[in-house]
């Protein structure tokens, strides 16, 4: 079976690539099909972003669609920046904007109220097929962004049980622990039970 990530990020591919390695179904991109629309987000929950973009781009390609949305959700921004995570600093906003408004926001929060936790929802939606999973990954907000490695807000949070920030961990530590290494880990467990 063909599975198509309902995604351009570069991060993301190489992370769910890697986690449905060996279950038998090859492994697509938006970038294998330019002409695809882009999905608008506009559902105030993970789930319902997660289903859409997963159920239209089934619609428009005819593939079994696997999508996710995910989230930073900080405590002492009530739950902020939640389902607006990728364009918190504005339209057109890079990672480190985001990183740069978080710290600004945070500026002078006690170390013991920086807490915040990652949900990620994935919905593989197809010709009778419609499976959700998600995972958690609990935290705080650092006072400053470190490291160089994964992407959007990986500098500035560090794990509960580590003293490192995601963006300091290699591939495959961050998979093992990250919300989007366990929610593809559960789809790829739903999705290996899928016959080819």
């Amino acid at each position: 079976m063909k599975i198509l990530l309902a995604t351009h990020n570069k991060n993301k591919i190489i992370e769910i690539t890697h986690a449905l390695q060996g279950s038998g179904h090859e492994v697509l991109s938006l970038d294998d099909f330019p002409d695809l629309p882009d999905v608008i987000e506009d559902g105030d929950t993970l789930e319902h972003n997660s289903l859409k973009k997963a159920r239209e781009l089934f619609e428009y390609s005819g593939i079994t669609t696997l999508a996710d949305d995910t989230g930073l959700e900080v405590d002492a921004l009530n739950g902020e920046p939640g389902v607006y995570s990728a364009r918190w600093a504005g339209e057109g906003c890079t990672y480190k904007d985001n990183c740069d408004k978080m710290l600004r926001e945070m500026k002078g929060v006690p170390s013991g109220k920086r807490s915040a936790a990652f949900r990620c929802v994935i919905t593989l939606y197809g010709d009778g097929i419609l499976e959700t999973a998600s995972g958690e990954l609990k935290g705080k907000i650092t006072e400053s962004a470190q490291g160089e490695k994964g992407f959007g807000y990986d500098p500035v949070f560090m794990p509960n049980g580590y003293n490192v920030t995601l963006a300091e961990m290699d591939l495959e530590e961050k998979s093992r622990i990250s919300h989007r290494g366990l929610a593809v880990k559960k789809m790829a467990e739903i999705i290996r039970h899928i016959k080819p």
